[in-house]
């Protein structure tokens, strides 16, 4: 019975580990996310710290995972400040980030 217990956590852990937990939102799916020299025209509106978990029962959670969900929480938040981009203000460390929102397209509303 110990054996069963073991492989059914050991499934359980892999794709939790696996899965994407940061779903994009219908607003989110109009924000874009760009690097720092794309936003000469744009208009800073704030800034996001969003965090998502980096370990799950102690393993790392793969760092590519981490990023595109951090991103996608970015730019779920950015349509609250009146912004449509968003640009990482930090690096991604122990699974929290801080972005800059800003609103790009027709800055001046």
């Amino acid at each position: 019975m110990p054996r069963i217990l073991f492989i059914a956590l050991f499934i359980s852990t892999f794709f939790q580990i696996a899965c994407t937990w940061a779903p994009l939102s219908q607003r989110g799916e109009k924000v874009r996310v760009l690097e720092p020299y794309e936003i000469n025209s744009c208009v800073k509106k704030g800034k996001t710290t969003v965090s998502v978990r980096a370990k799950v029962a102690g393993i790392e959670r793969n760092k590519k995972d981490v990023s595109k969900e951090l991103e996608r929480l970015a730019r779920n938040a950015a349509p609250d400040l009146n912004g449509d981009t968003v640009v990482a203000a930090s690096p991604i460390k122990k699974g929290k980030q801080t972005f800059h929102i800003y609103k790009c397209v027709d800055p001046q509303n």
